[in-house]
C-alpha cells in the first residue's frame, strides 16, 4: 500500500502475504533425488520465488522479513492508476453535503424530540459525485493532485488484492495464477491486509481526530454501551468494505423494525382470559389420550387453559396480518433504503465483472478451454457433467430432507405432562444444533463436488443447500405440532394407527400451546447459544493461533509485537454467510408462526441488539481484516426472505384457520350464544357406548354419539376453508398494492442520480473545455453553442478540505 506519514503509519497500511511455517525450501530444477515431501517443498519454494519475482516485475516494492514474511510495502502512483482504470474506481467529481440517510432522526427531529441516539463521529468520510475513473482525464477529477491520499484504503486494498489475483507463479495454461490458490496449495499461510494499527484507545489524552480508523469503530460502535447509539455505516463502508457495511446496515434496520412489531405483539400477548374451564369443576372427565393414559378432569388444566388463551384468541388474527404486512413493507422499504446507500457509496452501477475460477476449481478442473468472453485459456468442466452432478446433489437432498423431517417430528412427540413435553423440546433443540453442523458440512461437500466455476456461482448453491437443510431442520418440527399432530387420532373404540401404535393426540392444552413451548425454546434457545459460541469461539481460536505463532517464531520473537504478528493471532474472517443465515432464520420464525408466539419480535429485538454489537466486536477486534468487496445488495439472501414472507401468509392462515380455535368460537357466536356460554361443553363429545374402560368420556372433537362428524364440523370445515381463501386474497392483495405504491428508488435518489450523470458527461466530454480549473481561478468560459455550468459547482478545491 502507499506510505503515508511516519514508519507507524506506514506499517499499519502494509499488507502481509506470507506466513509460511518452514520457510525457504530449497529449490532446483532437477527432483530426481529429492525424495516425494522434498520435491513438494522445492515445488512450492519455485512457486513461490516466481510469483514474487512477478509482482515486482508489476512495480510492487516487496520486502522480506526473517525469511518467513513477504510484505507489499508500496504499490506505485503509476500502478494503482492504471488499475484504478481497468477496475472502474469511481472518482470524485464534486463536493456535496453530508447525507442524513437516518429516517428516524429526521422523523425524531421534525418532530422536535431529542435524538439519544444520535452520536457525533469524528472522521466521517466526504461525500461526492463521482463517476468511473479515468487516467486520461484525471486533472478533472478533484484531489489529483495528492497522490498519497487520493485513493482511500479499502481502494488500495482491493487494486493490490486483484494483482496478487492475476500474477502468475506457474503454467499459465494449467490455471497456476493468484494468490488465492497459492494459499489453497499451501504455499502461503495466509494473505490479508493489516488493520490500522490497535483498537485499544491510548492510555494519554488524545483528540477524537488523532484516532485512527480502527479506535475510531471501538470506540464509537463496537464497544457493549453503544448498544442505543446509531451505526456508523459510512465509517465502516470506509474500513471493511461495501459488502460488510450492507450485512451492518440491513441488521440495524431489520432491528430497528422489528421495535413496532415487538410492541404490538406483547400487547396481543397480554390481552384475554377465560374462565369457564376453571369453573367447570369435575364436570368434564376427559378420555386418555394415550394408550398408557388415565382420564382425567376438564378443570386439571385451568392454568394450562389461562396460558393458551395468552397465544389463542382473536387479537393474534389481527397480529398476524398486521406481521404479513409488515414484513412485505420492511423489504419494500429495505429496498429503497439498499438502492440510496448502494448510489451513496458508489456502487448502483456496480455489477460483478468476469470472473477468474475459484482456486479449487481450477486445480481439479480435467482440460482447459477458451473462456467465451475473455478469450484466454482456462480451467474447464463439462456442463453436462456438471449438471448431472447437480441433479445428483439435488437427489441426496431430497433424501436427507425426508428423514430428517421425520426425524424430528418423532423426537417431539410428548410425554405426560408440560414438564416433559418442554424437556423434549430442549432435546430436540440440541439434535437439531447437531443436525444442523452435518448438514453444513454435507452441503458443503454437495457444492465442491458439483464444480462450480466461479466464487459467486458456488456460494449462491451453497446457500440454497444450506437453507433448504435448515429450513427443514428448524421449522419441520412446529410445522408437525401446526399442521398434523392431533389431525389423525380418531375416536375411542377407533383410533387411528400408524405402524401398530395409537396416533398422538395434542397435550391437554392443545396444540397451540405446545407449539408456542417449542417455538419459544428453539428460537430463544438457538439465539442464546449462538451468542455464547460467538463470544467464546474466536477467543480460543485466537489463544490457539497465538500458540502456532510462537512455535513459528521460536526465539525470534520481537519484545515489543509487529503490526502482522498482532494481526496473524486474529481469527481468519470467514464471511457473512453463519450471520446471514441466523438472522433469515430468525426471520422465519417471526413471520411463519406469529400466530402461535407473538413474543417472537420481542425476544428478536432483544437478541438482536446483542448480535449488531457481538459482530462489530469479532470484526473490528478479533478478526483479522478482510479484504474490501463491493456490492449493491445483501445477493439471494434478499430473494430467500421474499420467499419466507409470502410464505408466512399461507402459513398464518392454515395456522388461525386449523390450530387455533378462533373461528370455532366465531361460529358459535354466530350460531348459538354470542358470550360463548357453553361452549366448552359443546366442543366435546362423548365416547360411543360400546367404549366400556372409561363410560360417556369425552373428547375434543365435532363428532355425535357413533363417532360421525356432525353438520357442525361439515359448517366449520366451510368456514375455515373460506377463511384461508379470503385471507391469503385479501392480503396479497394488499401486498402487491404496497410493491406498487413504494417506489424502489426515492425519488430524490433520482435526481441526485441525474444531476451525476450530468456532471460525470459534462467532465468526461472529450471536445468540451475543462470544467474543472486550477485552485482560485473562476470557471473556464463555456464553448460556443453550449451552457455555461454554473461556476460554483465545478471550482476545484483541495479534497481534503472540503465540506
Amino acid at each position: 500500500m502507499l506510505r503515508k506519514g511516519s514508519e507507524l503509519q506506514r506499517g499499519d497500511r502494509e499488507v502481509l502475504l506470507d506466513l509460511d511455517y518452514g520457510g525457504e525450501a530449497q529449490t532446483t530444477d532437477s527432483y530426481g533425488s529429492l525424495s516425494r515431501s522434498e520435491r513438494r517443498k522445492a515445488q512450492l519454494a519455485q512457486w513461490r520465488e516466481k510469483f514474487v519475482q512477478n509482482l515486482e516485475s508489476v512495480g510492487l516494492l516487496m520486502e522480506k522479513v526473517d525469511q518467513i514474511i513477504h510484505f507489499i510495502k508500496n504499490a506505485p502512483w503509476d500502478v494503482l492508476v492504471c488499475y484504478a482504470e481497468e477496475l472502474c474506481v469511481r472518482a470524485p467529481l464534486q463536493a456535496q453535503p453530508n447525507l442524513d440517510l437516518n429516517t428516524s432522526a429526521r422523523v425524531l427531529s421534525r418532530l422536535c424530540i431529542p435524538n439519544v441516539m444520535m452520536e457525533s463521529v469524528p472522521k466521517r468520510p466526504l461525500d461526492y459525485y463521482t463517476c468511473a475513473f479515468r487516467k486520461s482525464k484525471m486533472n478533472r477529477f478533484l484531489g489529483c493532485d495528492d497522490h498519497e491520499n487520493y485513493f482511500t484504503n479499502t481502494q488500495r486494498h482491493r487494486i493490490v488484492y486483484e494483482i496478487l489475483a492475476r500474477t502468475v507463479y506457474g503454467k499459465r495454461k494449467r490455471a497456476e495464477v493468484g494468490v488465492d490458490r497459492l494459499v489453497n496449495e499451501g504455499v502461503y499461510t495466509a494473505a490479508f491486509p493489516l488493520h490500522e494499527g490497535p483498537f485499544q484507545l491510548p492510555k494519554f489524552e488524545i483528540r477524537p481526530d488523532e484516532l485512527n480508523q480502527r479506535q475510531i469503530l471501538y470506540h464509537y460502535w463496537a464497544r457493549w454501551w453503544k448498544w442505543s447509539k446509531y451505526q456508523p455505516l459510512d465509517h465502516i463502508r470506509e474500513y471493511f468494505g461495501e459488502k460488510i457495511a450492507l450485512y451492518f446496515a440491513w441488521l440495524g434496520f431489520y432491528t430497528a423494525w422489528l421495535l413496532p412489531a415487538a410492541v404490538v405483539g406483547t400487547l396481543v400477548f397480554v390481552s384475554g382470559v377465560i374462565k369457564e374451564v376453571c369453573n367447570s369443576g369435575a364436570s368434564y372427565l376427559m378420555c386418555p389420550l394415550c394408550n398408557t393414559c388415565k382420564a382425567w378432569n376438564m378443570s386439571d388444566i385451568c392454568a394450562m387453559a389461562k396460558v393458551g388463551y395468552l397465544f389463542d384468541h382473536p387479537g393474534t388474527v389481527l397480529f398476524s396480518v398486521f406481521m404479513s404486512f409488515w414484513a412485505v413493507t420492511f423489504l419494500e422499504y429495505w429496498k429503497r433504503k439498499m438502492a440510496t446507500l448502494a448510489h451513496h457509496w458508489d456502487c448502483m452501477d456496480f455489477h460483478e465483472e468476469e470472473e477468474r475460477p475459484r482456486p479449487e476449481f481450477a486445480a481439479m478442473a480435467p482440460t482447459m478451454e477458451a473462456n467465451p468472453v475473455t478469450g484466454v485459456k482456462e480451467p474447464y468442466f463439462p456442463e453436462k457433467t456438471r449438471l448431472s452432478r447437480m441433479f445428483t446433489g439435488s437427489m441426496v437432498i431430497i433424501m436427507m430432507v425426508r428423514p430428517s423431517c421425520v426425524y424430528l417430528c418423532m423426537s417431539s412427540r410428548p410425554q405426560a405432562g408440560t414438564i416433559a413435553n418442554i424437556s423434549s423440546s430442549i432435546v430436540n433443540l440440541g439434535l437439531i444444533l447437531l443436525m444442523g453442523r452435518v448438514y453444513t458440512a454435507l452441503a458443503e461437500q454437495l457444492t465442491k463436488w458439483e464444480m462450480h466455476r466461479t466464487q459467486t456461482q458456488y456460494d449462491n448453491a451453497f446457500i440454497m443447500k444450506v437453507f433448504i437443510f435448515q429450513f427443514v431442520n428448524f421449522y419441520s418440527s412446529p410445522f408437525y405440532v401446526a399442521f398434523f399432530k392431533g389431525r389423525f387420532v380418531g375416536y375411542p373404540t377407533n383410533y387411528g394407527t400408524l405402524f401398530g401404535m395409537r396416533n398422538e393426540d395434542c397435550g391437554p392444552g392443545g396444540c397451540l400451546i405446545e407449539l408456542a413451548e417449542q417455538l419459544f425454546i428453539i428460537m430463544v434457545g438457538k439465539q442464546i447459544i449462538n451468542n455464547i459460541q460467538e463470544f467464546i469461539i474466536p477467543k480460543v481460536k485466537a489463544w490457539q493461533q497465538k500458540r502456532t505463532l510462537a512455535k513459528v517464531l521460536g526465539g525470534k520473537a520481537s519484545q515489543e509485537p509487529r503490526r502482522w504478528e498482532e494481526d496473524y493471532q486474529l481469527v481468519e474472517c470467514e464471511g457473512l454467510f453463519e450471520e446471514y443465515l441466523e438472522m433469515v432464520l430468525q426471520f422465519g420464525f417471526i413471520t411463519i408462526f406469529v400466530a402461535a408466539f407473538p413474543l417472537a419480535p420481542l425476544f428478536a429485538l432483544l437478541n438482536n441488539w446483542v448480535e449488531i454489537r457481538l459482530d462489530a466486536h469479532k470484526f473490528v477486534c478479533e478478526y483479522r481484516r478482510p479484504v474490501a468487496e463491493r456490492a449493491q445488495n445483501i445477493g439471494v439472501w434478499f430473494n430467500i426472505l421474499e420467499a419466507l414472507s409470502h410464505l408466512s401468509v399461507i402459513a398464518n392462515a392454515f395456522l388461525i384457520a386449523f390450530t387455533s380455535d378462533f373461528l370455532p368460537r366465531l361460529l358459535y357466536q354466530y350460531k348459538f350464544d354470542n358470550d360463548l356460554n357453553g361452549y366448552v361443553n359443546f366442543t366435546l363429545a362423548y365416547a360411543p357406548l360400546n367404549y366400556t374402560e372409561y363410560p360417556m368420556c369425552r373428547y375434543k372433537a365435532f363428532r355425535d354419539n357413533n363417532g360421525n362428524y356432525s353438520l357442525f364440523y361439515w359448517e366449520l370445515l366451510a368456514v375455515r376453508l373460506g377463511f384461508i381463501i379470503a385471507f391469503e386474497h385479501v392480503v396479497f392483495f394488499v401486498l402487491r398494492a404496497i410493491d406498487w405504491i413504494v417506489p424502489d428508488v426515492p425519488e430524490s435518489l433520482e435526481l441526485k442520480i441525474k444531476r451525476e450523470r450530468y456532471l460525470a458527461k459534462q467532465a468526461l466530454a472529450e471536445n468540451q473545455e475543462a470544467l474543472l480549473v486550477s485552485r482560485g481561478r473562476g470557471a473556464a468560459p463555456a464553448t460556443p453553442g453550449t451552457s455555461s455550468p454554473d461556476e460554483s459547482d465545478y471550482i476545484q478545491r483541495p479534497r481534503g478540505l472540503l465540506a
